[in-house]
């Protein structure tokens, strides 16, 4: 049997979209002497679609694309993924399910048992949980066909007394194959190998494995969809952050002209500057947007946003504004001005002195007798996102908001001023590994100004100001916000490490005070196993402190 992965690209709703890119690549599949063609996890209309899978007119077009695709499957058979109804009164009204296709007809309806809620996912919200498992029989071979965490669950669900697969199994199949929408972060592909590598072992059955890529908003798919011999042994390995179809000729159990590999991962900050890239690429293309813009302060943080976001959009299609305080020093601007040079992006000057100046003195009144503090600090932040605000709405930019994931946790950072924005670019990625960004980015020459990296963080709100003023050194701050967030450990297990326990207690409750200026962020690109926003779900007004 020559079975082909389509390894694509799809967009939420996108119904014309994802049906011509998935009739497209049945046709190339069919050009290259392939059986059967196998799509990802609800590819027809894209994951995750959220609450559109709540209306009924979406699902009636999912059905209508499949039966478009279907019209054009002859001569080859497919696999697509896609929400269907549940015609039983009982449970949620849909299932999370997978068509297989042949001759022009649906001959099967798989459907997917063990729903993830945690982190990113939300399933059981929508979908009810199958309780019934058929392998496909196709040119007189069995293929236990599962979906995404049927298989990753090796260790079975406390729900269910055996997996899928050990249902399957019993009834003596020849190959699996998982379909797929597995979200990246950058520890994930080690974990996807091992997982699936175990799967092939344990049922002693070659395994294809089908991952979608592209980004939908916050959540970026990697793809890295994989082949597997009987023994686990990984034989190939399709691309990271690319679309790919390619054919594999399995005889007998084995896969012909492969042998097997090793997986080698790329470094992690390899990895999440190509996620980073990919997800303000898709945001902007799937937005129907073209044009950026974002504040550059001469600092790290903008400067890799606005190096990324060139690779992504190109430098003619993003705007720098350079927003100088009277408390800017001359090298904030040289430092900005150089990266401008470098790239070739395009770029502004607007002072904000005259603006902070106006509003000191219109609340002067109020103010008076009162020393200068954090609120005429915010009034220039808030100024420069006034400013920034301005040149999107009438130049028709989408503004990129520059703050790190350090900055994010604990608060630092203007409300309506540096932390608006309609996608958080590297809002999941700590401050120290900015600086491992901008080493990546310089590795062919010279990008990120050498200034912007060796100069002390500073917002430049007041004369002489530093993050290390209000903040820990920032080598220490990530590792407890790593220890508290990724990790989830408490108070006393992150002071148990050694660390100080007035500044973890102080840290922590900087973390949690935060959470209602992280409520009115934008969405941020996920790159790693917990980031802000849907995958990390806490009270604003709770009392707990860890």
């Amino acid at each position: 049997m020559n079975i082909a992965l389509a390894q694509l690209n799809y967009h939420i709703g996108n119904f014309e979209h994802n049906t011509k890119k998935i009739i497209d690549s049945i046709e190339q599949a069919k050009a290259k002497g392939a059986d059967l063609v196998v799509f990802a996890e609800l590819a027809v209309c894209g994951y995750p679609a959220r609450d559109f899978l709540e209306f009924d007119e979406f699902i009636q077009l999912c059905e209508t694309a499949a039966l478009e695709i279907a019209s054009k499957c002859h001569g080859i058979a497919c696999i697509i993924g896609l929400p269907v109804k549940n015609d039983i009164l009982a449970g949620k009204d849909l299932y999370n399910a997978a068509y297989f296709i042949e001759d022009g007809h649906i001959k099967n309806i798989v459907k997917k048992a063990l729903l993830p809620t945690y982190d990113v996912f939300d399933e059981y919200r929508y979908f009810e949980p199958a309780n019934h498992f058929e392998c496909i029989r196709f040119k007189g071979q069995k293929i236990a066909l599962t979906i995404c965490e049927d298989l990753w669950n090796i260790n079975n669900n406390p729900l269910y007394a055996s997996s899928p697969m050990d249902e399957l199994i019993r009834q003596k199949p020849d190959l699996m194959i998982n379909i797929a929408a597995s979200p990246f972060s950058y520890c994930h592909d080690e974990e996807r190998v091992v997982v699936l590598s175990d799967n092939a072992k344990k049922y002693k059955l070659p395994l294809l494995y089908v991952n979608q890529v592209g980004a939908q908003t916050e959540i970026i798919f990697d793809g890295g969809s994989m082949v597997f011999d009987k023994k686990g042994q990984l034989v190939d390995e399709m691309p990271y952050f690319k679309e790919e179809l390619r054919l594999y000729e399995l005889e007998n159990g084995h896969f012909k002209n492969h042998s097997p590999i090793e997986h080698v991962a790329a470094p992690d900050i390899e990895q999440i500057h190509d996620a980073l890239v990919l997800g303000i690429k898709d945001y902007f293309e799937k937005s129907g947007f073209s044009k950026a813009v974002l504040g550059l302060s001469g600092g790290i943080d903008s400067a890799i946003v606005c190096a990324l976001a060139c690779r992504a959009l190109g430098s003619e299609n993003v705007m720098a504004v350079l927003m100088p305080s009277k408390y800017s020093s001359d090298h904030s601007i040289d430092d900005a001005l150089a990266l401008v040079k470098n790239i070739g992006c395009k770029q502004e000057i607007i002072p904000i002195a005259a603006a902070a100046d106006a509003f000191d003195q219109m609340m002067a009144p109020a103010f008076q007798g009162l020393p200068f503090n954090l609120t005429e600090e915010n009034i220039q932040a808030r100024c420069r996102g006034i400013i920034v605000m301005a040149m999107s709405n009438k130049f028709g930019y989408i503004l990129l908001n520059t703050s790190n994931k350090s900055e994010c946790a604990v608060g630092y950072g203007t409300l309506y001023g540096d932390m608006c924005g309609a996608i958080g670019v590297i809002g999941d990625v700590y401050k120290i590994q900015v600086y491992e960004l901008a080493h990546y980015i310089n590795k062919d020459g010279i990008v990120i100004p050498e200034n912007s990296i060796v100069k002390p963080p500073s917002a430049e709100l007041r004369p002489g100001q530093k993050d290390s003023d209000s903040l820990p050194d920032y080598d220490i701050l990530d590792k407890i916000l790593f220890q508290y967030i990724e990790l989830k450990q408490s108070s006393a297990a992150i002071i148990a490490q050694g660390y100080d326990e007035a500044l973890v207690r102080r840290i922590l409750k900087m973390v949690n005070n935060a959470e209602f200026k992280r409520y009115q962020t934008p969405p941020i690109l996920r790159v790693s196993p917990k980031a802000f926003g849907m995958g990390r779900r806490m009270p604003i007004v709770g009392k707990y402190l860890s």
